[in-house]
């Protein structure tokens, strides 16, 4: 594209001035595709929530076949109660159909299946159909997902087929702002279950978020990326009607180049400390280990 607006401008003898003007103005006035709703926030949510356990040992083992199916397996242990969990979710997708399947499994033996068709219907529309299976009790579930996003709008709809509640979002985002709205509709009531607004602002390495749930629950945080290897993060929230408001700050901080190795640490006002150490084996297999304590 830049070679051919730089071919027009010769051909026009257009000054170098207003050729790089131009060229700010297309690529600069460009909007990404904003993020999903419950992506809003998501950067220090991360460093709040990942490589974070209180007496847990978890091992991911990621891999690829030639055919270009995904591995992904999991498992964890719990050092205090011994209990083990696992998890095995395979991918493969076909891009010239736009085609997704992802089917997981887990040691509570259950099965899910996800099938997505991707931009084929249009463009930047998605749609997914997610299914789940307990052999066991025989319960089965399903729900149909939409989601469509281009430059500056990102929505979404989900579908239970078990329940009346249709959920829905919206973002809009626009020089670097983003207003989100969430809703769950209660068709057989005839009624809003959940009424959700978040409002937020992302500039390079910095991000600002704000959200309100129901009217009554609020909530607050604000990322910054220090340099390549330090990542911080800090989050408010309260509950109207309540004094008792939640403050903590977070950091993550990578200790080599290739971010094998990383240090997490966050703290709060009810004087909870946790402490997470991260390894990664080689690519493709990445070991976690954690540690966490409660200081009151």
């Amino acid at each position: 594209i830049v070679t051919f607006i730089q071919h027009c401008a010769t051909f026009l003898l257009l000054p170098s001035k207003m050729l790089h003007f131009l060229l700010d103005f297309i690529f600069c006035s460009t909007m990404a595709v904003p993020p999903s709703y419950s992506d809003l926030g998501k950067a220090a949510k991360d460093i709040f929530s990942k490589g974070y356990g209180f007496g847990v040992v978890k091992l991911d083992l990621k891999t690829k076949s030639q055919s270009g199916v995904e591995f992904n397996t999991s498992g964890s242990s719990n050092t205090d109660t011994g209990k083990a969990s696992g998890n095995l979710e395979t991918k493969y997708k076909m891009k010239e159909l736009g085609l997704s399947v992802n089917q997981k499994w887990n040691t509570d033996n259950t099965l899910a299946t996800e099938v997505t068709v991707e931009d084929q219907l249009a463009q930047g529309l998605k749609v997914a159909l997610d299914t789940s299976f307990v052999p066991n009790t025989g319960k089965k579930s399903g729900k149909l997902k939409t989601g469509y996003k281009r430059d500056y709008v990102n929505l979404g709809c989900d579908v239970d087929f078990e329940g009346p509640i249709i959920h829905a979002t919206a973002v809009l985002g626009y020089e670097g702002w983003l207003a989100g709205y969430q809703m769950a509709f209660d068709t057989a009531k005839s009624k809003l279950a959940q009424n959700n607004f978040a409002l937020g602002y992302r500039a390079g390495d910095f991000q600002l978020h704000t959200n309100v749930n129901d009217g009554t629950e609020f909530g607050g945080s604000i990322y910054q990326k220090v340099n390549d290897e330090l990542e911080t993060a800090v989050t408010l929230a309260w509950t109207a009607g309540s004094n008792n408001t939640r403050f903590g700050i977070a950091a993550k901080y990578k200790l080599d180049k290739d971010a094998s190795l990383s240090v997490s640490a966050k703290v709060n006002n009810a004087s909870l400390i946790g402490v997470g150490y991260t390894q990664s084996l080689r690519p493709g297999r990445l070991l976690v280990q954690l540690g966490s304590h409660k200081i009151k």
